[in-house]
């Protein structure tokens, strides 16, 4: 393995989340107020339990709080806007997201859910408000992978500005914030989904390519170009192994630098998330005139 390919998302998040210990250490010691980050949680789902897990541990090991609110998987619709508005009004929350998926009777009104949040709380940036914001290219509270994918190409120097990205993936998660973000840094983009043409003609002229399709194995050598950047954001489950949407072992020697997957976008996901967590409570206290 070429190590000095790998960009290393791990290792980033934990300098990061150093950073944000000492700021959130001064920002309590001067305000008596430590921020605190909430969940609410519908069901039983596995991959939550273990997601909601992650996010506990380093809250406490960098100094946020972490509060999980649980409902039935049977639960109804207005029990989960009761909740919402509950935390809305809770003053020692200073940021909360509902956790996904949610069961299958809810999703239809996942949006009215989001749109109820206070778009200051709105740690996951999902908000319409927050959604907004992005497209003027203000980046308040904005999706956590994005954050984490800009941050590690910065991190690494990798130039952004004029080179064609192309991105695997339309989502409000990943591939909607990241065009504006990219576009706000002066990169040409293309946008593939499941109904895109000749697909790896595209992938086979990306300077960038960032992959979010949930499908092991999905990109190898013959779908890249000679050099390219590559972004692996799926975690996918084989014969008990985790790898990512891109088949490592082929594109190493080919790829100009890549992430490694499982250690590459994740760990900077959830980093992102308490940053948006401390920025929402500087926010609150700025309005409060408490800092």
């Amino acid at each position: 393995m070429n190590i000095d390919k790998l960009l290393n998302g791990k290792k980033l998040a934990e300098s990061l989340n150093t950073t944000l210990k000492q700021e959130i250490y001064e920002l309590v010691k001067k305000t008596g107020i430590k921020p605190k980050l909430a969940a609410i949680i519908v069901g039983d789902d596995p991959a939550s339990e273990i997601y909601i897990r992650n996010k506990h541990r380093v809250c406490n090991e960098i100094g946020i709080g972490f509060e999980s609110f649980r409902l039935p998987k049977n639960t109804s619709k207005e029990d989960v806007i009761r909740v919402i508005e509950k935390l809305n009004e809770d003053n020692s929350i200073h940021g909360f997201l509902i956790q996904m998926p949610i069961p299958p009777h809810l999703k239809s009104f996942i949006s009215e859910f989001v749109e109820l949040i206070d778009p200051k709380k709105d740690v996951d940036g999902f908000h319409p408000l927050n959604k907004g914001y992005l497209f003027d290219y203000r980046e308040e509270l904005i999706p956590c992978t994005p954050q984490g994918i800009i941050a590690l190409l910065e991190h690494y120097k990798i130039e952004i500005e004029r080179k064609n990205v192309v991105i695997i993936n339309r989502s409000n998660l990943v591939g909607k914030p990241l065009v504006f973000m990219l576009l706000k840094r002066n990169a040409t983009i293309t946008v593939c989904h499941s109904f895109t043409k000749n697909l790896f003609e595209h992938t086979r002229r990306a300077d960038i390519l960032i992959v979010a399709v949930g499908q092991a194995n999905f990109i190898n050598e013959e779908k890249i170009k000679e050099g390219a950047i590559i972004i692996d954001v799926g975690i996918n489950r084989v014969d008990g192994k985790l790898c990512g949407d891109v088949n490592f072992d082929s594109v190493i020697n080919k790829c100009g630098a890549i992430t490694p997957s499982p250690g590459g976008v994740g760990p900077l996901t959830v980093a992102f998330l308490l940053k948006n967590t401390i920025k929402a409570y500087k926010k609150i206290l700025k309005s409060s005139n408490l800092i």
